[in-house]
């Protein structure tokens, strides 16, 4: 049996952050350490993903293990930098290490080994739809480490439930004038202040989570004196449920309408990244993810399931093929001060824990 020490992989990944799509240096590094375990793998999967196969000689399911490889965008002292704010080196580093403790023991199905690039972009995980990996696949799993708030360091949850998110564009056209004949105008300003106030005012069932917000607006010009004709709004819109962002998106559209309309200005409703579905995790396999949990670090360091407002695109899986049973668990290694701040830190004493509930999912399905 080959092991390879998490850690050492976590440092080694750290040190070579790439954006998504742009992750060369760090799927090489996997691709190459797969290969040396003897995996059979492909390169360049849906953009700069890996994948890494393992058949049994008994016929049994195909259990995909999944991690994210790529970093995040800042701009630090003047400059673009990359960081890996959100743990995917971790990610990554805890399923490699996996693997290397799973070669050798596969003795039914098949198991598939992904790393995947751009999940901060919100299209990794449709690339990997697209290249047909998720095609003979019947079950997923994936894995995050939780931040401080979340979770105790040592402990885990069988569980991460992400909320559907999506940020959508309005770009309100309306007509130019001189602000001494207002008459003759259509502010795209005012309009916007109006659908920013009457989105508010949507009201959704609140036994479950939700948020329809506004965070970017740009309108008007250099100069004071001219009544805008063009502004835009970005909104960040969350939901707890499928359904329930279904019905959101259609009454901010609605909204949105009715409100240009009003002050006679025509409304564009954009959707650069989609839509990320909710979390739907198979109740049978959470619960068996939880039975893991359990025997690699006792029943005491069992946390609940987490709902999360974040999202997160592992989840496009199991909408696009509602037939695969897909789970998601957390790693608590006392992240802090949070998710996707540049100067997140955390304990990386952690990260075997979930390396070895991937082994222990893994021998219990496939060994």
């Amino acid at each position: 049996m080959t092991t390879l020490n998490v850690k050492e992989i976590y440092n080694d990944l750290h040190q070579i952050p790439e954006l998504g799509m742009q992750e060369y240096k760090t799927s090489a590094y996997l691709a190459d350490a797969m290969e040396k375990l003897g995996y059979d793998v492909t390169r360049n999967v849906g953009g700069t993903g890996v994948v890494a196969i393992e058949k049994g000689e008994e016929e049994g399911p195909v259990l995909l293990l999944r991690a994210d490889m790529d970093a995040l965008p800042y701009t630090i002292d003047g400059k673009q930098v990359a960081i890996h704010a959100c743990g995917h080196d971790a990610h990554s580093a805890m399923l490699l290490a996996a693997a290397a403790e799973l070669k050798g023991k596969i003795k039914r199905g098949t198991l598939k080994v992904l790393f995947q690039p751009a999940e901060e972009t919100l299209v990794g995980a449709l690339g990997i739809i697209d290249a047909g990996v998720l095609e003979d696949v019947d079950m997923a799993l994936g894995l995050h480490i939780r931040p401080v708030q979340d979770i105790p360091f040592g402990t885990l949850s069988p569980g991460v439930k992400h909320s559907s998110s999506t940020f959508v564009k309005v770009v309100l056209h309306g007509r130019s004038a001189h602000a001494s004949r207002p008459h003759l105008g259509v502010n795209t300003i005012e309009a916007a202040a109006a659908i920013i106030h009457s989105v508010a005012s949507i009201k959704m069932n609140p036994n479950f989570s939700w948020s329809c917000k506004p965070t970017i607006i740009n309108g008007g010009g250099t100069a004071t004196n001219i009544i805008p004709d063009c502004t835009s709004i970005m909104f960040d819109i969350r939901s707890q449920t499928n359904e329930i962002m279904s019905e959101l998106l259609e009454r901010f559209q609605k909204v949105v309408k009715n409100v240009a309309d009003a002050f006679e200005a025509e409304a564009e409703v954009i959707f650069p990244g989609g839509v990320i579905p909710a979390a739907v995790l198979d109740d049978e396999l959470t619960a068996e993810v939880a039975e893991s949990i359990k025997e690699v670090v006792g029943e005491e360091n069992l946390m609940p399931v987490l709902n999360n407002t974040g999202g997160e695109d592992f989840h496009y899986f199991a909408n696009k093929y509602p037939n695969l049973k897909a789970a998601y668990f957390g790693v608590g290694v006392a992240a802090e001060p949070g998710l996707h701040d540049p100067k997140m830190s955390f304990n990386v004493d952690g990260l075997q824990n979930g390396v070895d509930v991937l082994v222990n999912m893994t021998l219990k399905k496939l060994g």
